[in-house]
């Protein structure tokens, strides 16, 4: 279409410039300046071969349910896709007879406008087991493949101690086997069975969370995109909702846990704004699921739950959160969920799990074909030699120091040692001249006597006389 627009202009220019051409008669030249339109590219589809190749391949979702039984999971994971992904009160063909004892009610998958494939459990851990359950639904075109992971049995014991570890080694093993595959050296074909979404059931007691709540979410807020979730929220008042979810979000700000909040972006309209923060704001989200039709009193078939005393509508924002969590889950941050799964936790796992191995970045490898890198690399190389250079001068300039100051130490000592020689010989002289002064003194007082006898002098004679 703007092809066509744009052949239209260039068209519409040409008639405009030869009519123009045809009608001036005067005999001056006008200068017309011509341009040229830009031509259309046409990378501006680019987001149409991306949803071609998209809806080609078809998209995948790991979800992970885990609460105790009779919390309404396998109803709200059916309301959450509006297909029956899980069956209530299938037995599982895995399990053996010791294992029958389950109340939740996760059974096979099945096929409602879906191609159901086949469920598996991925282990038994004493009392609490893993199941997972898989189907591939489709929606005016497009595929999506679900895998549903359930753990029959959590909270169930008597004692309930270690009843996370086999959900936090089941999601563990799964990094491991896609750190495994994204290592091997034909990796075409790499198989995403991580979560992408812990959705974790919480019992509507109205009060706080408990002690098994809090161990289980500490345990896996930094593996997975941890989603708390009251269950069965219509057992509550509408203040006892409110006040619970202050006392769950008080908990979890308390233990320093870490729940998916979905980004805004800054190009985001407003709309989208302010509908993110709206699902923000529910956190938890408190949901009441259901497959059933229901007639309202208005004449209304909606799904929902009817009691003596009305009708809970799912997909009534005003009675529940449902709207809100599928918005989250599936119709508005279902590719966020997986990119912060990929980008995010299991980066982080990664790089933890290496260096446990003993593995090490080395940041030199291939350094010598970034000319940017090299340069940094000899400008480090230049300063460390002139810090050097800078230091070695120093410690000559500190040695030449020290010698005159031990040099000028000696001269002074020597100066102090003769100083004091020629003051003790001067003061030897004095002492001795001091004593001949007494000893003349002395003889001055003495009488001096007159000769014995005088002898004539006799004249000189000669001619100077």
């Amino acid at each position: 279409m703007c092809r066509r627009e744009s052949l239209l202009t260039n068209f519409c220019f040409f008639l405009f410039h030869l009519v123009v051409d045809t009608s001036v008669s005067t005999p001056q030249e006008i200068k017309i300046i011509k341009r040229t339109l830009n031509g259309y590219v046409g990378f501006a589809n680019l987001p149409k071969q991306w949803h071609r190749k998209s809806v080609r391949r078809g998209f995948s979702f790991n979800v992970m349910a885990i609460g105790e039984s009779g919390l309404g999971k396998t109803t709200l994971i059916n309301t959450l896709f509006n297909r029956e992904v899980m069956r209530n009160g299938a037995k599982d063909e895995f399990d053996d007879s010791t294992n029958d004892l389950e109340t939740d009610g996760e059974g096979l998958d099945a096929e409602t406008n879906a191609t159901s494939l086949a469920q598996t459990a991925d282990g038994v851990h004493g009392n609490v087991r893993i199941k997972t359950t898989q189907a591939e639904i489709e929606e005016d075109g497009v595929k999506l493949k679900v895998s549903v992971v359930t753990a029959p049995g959590f909270g169930e014991s008597i004692n309930n101690e270690d009843s996370w570890k086999p959900i936090v080694e089941d999601i563990n093993s799964r990094f491991d086997s896609y750190l495994e595959e994204e290592s091997r050296i034909n990796r075409s074909a790499i198989h995403d069975n991580r979560i992408h979404a812990f959705l974790y059931f919480i019992e509507p007691t109205g009060h706080s969370l408990r002690s098994l709540d809090i161990a289980l979410m500490k345990q896996v807020h930094e593996k997975v995109n941890l989603i708390p979730i009251i269950a069965k929220s219509d057992a509550l008042t509408d203040e006892e909702i409110l006040e619970f979810k202050k006392s769950i979000m008080s908990d979890i700000q308390h233990q320093g846990i870490k729940i998916f909040q979905p980004t805004m972006y800054d190009n985001d309209d407003e709309e989208t704004i302010a509908n993110t923060r709206q699902i923000i704001d529910k956190f938890p989200f408190a949901v009441v699921g259901s497959t059933k039709e229901v007639q309202t009193n208005d004449g209304r078939v909606v799904r929902g739950r009817k009691y003596p005393w009305g009708i809970i509508e799912v997909d009534n924002e005003e009675h529940n959160d449902f709207v809100k969590l599928r918005q989250l889950l599936v119709r508005n941050f279902l590719e966020e969920l997986k990119e912060t799964t990929s980008n995010k936790l299991y980066e982080n796992y990664r790089t933890e799990k290496l260096k446990r191995m003993g593995i090490e970045q080395d940041n030199s490898v291939f350094r010598e074909f970034d000319p940017l890198a090299k340069q940094e690399e000899e400008r480090a190389l230049h300063e460390a030699k002139l810090a050097k250079m800078e230091a070695e001068m120093k410690l000559v300039f500190q040695q030449k120091v020290s010698e005159k100051e031990k040099k000028l130490q000696r001269s002074e000592a020597d100066l102090f040692a003769r100083h004091k020689e020629m003051k003790d010989k001067l003061t030897k002289q004095i002492k001795l001249l001091e004593e001949k002064k007494q000893q003349l003194e002395k003889q001055k007082l003495l009488p001096q006597e007159p000769p014995a006898s005088a002898a004539p002098q006799k004249s000189r004679k000669g001619f100077l006389r």
